[in-house]
């Protein structure tokens, strides 16, 4: 079954990592990857990702791509959310603590800050206009007719 806007607005919220997918060059699969985004309600979801990365220029040539995030316990649930490429501005440390501090225990975001700054170098962060969802939530394993 579907879920509502708020039901995929706050599932999205939740820190999982989403699955980025992205049109690549003639000829090849979109490229598909594991990211670390960041969601509130009813906003747009923002991403971190290397300046020179393969995945920024693809992103910057489509202009558009999509965020899928899904759970198979306790729930079998999922949102895709896919839209325009908007607003990508310089990552700052802020952006980059508020990252790490979503999906990290707190005593590990300041080394991780000084472990991406001295390894994954400038970052870019992309904002993604929502305009197209798809969700599905089956509910739990449990509740699943047998065959």
């Amino acid at each position: 079954m579907a879920l509502t806007k708020n039901e995929r607005e706050a599932f999205l919220a939740e820190p999982h990592v989403a699955a980025l997918s992205v049109e690549a060059e003639p000829g090849r699969a979109p490229l598909t990857v594991p990211i670390w985004y960041q969601y509130e309600p009813g906003g747009r979801p923002w991403l971190l990702t290397g300046t020179e990365s393969r995945k920024l220029n693809l992103i910057r040539a489509a202009g558009r791509f999509t965020l899928m995030v899904d759970e198979v316990s306790p729930r079998l649930m999922y949102v895709s959310v896919s839209g325009d490429a908007v607003d990508m501005v310089a990552g700052t440390r802020d952006d980059l603590r508020e990252m790490a501090s979503r999906y990290l225990p707190q005593q590990a975001v300041e080394p991780y800050i000084e472990m991406a700054e001295k390894e994954h170098g400038p970052q870019t962060k992309v904002y993604l206009d929502p305009q197209q969802w798809v969700s599905l939530n089956l509910g739990s394993l449990g509740d699943l007719p047998v065959v």
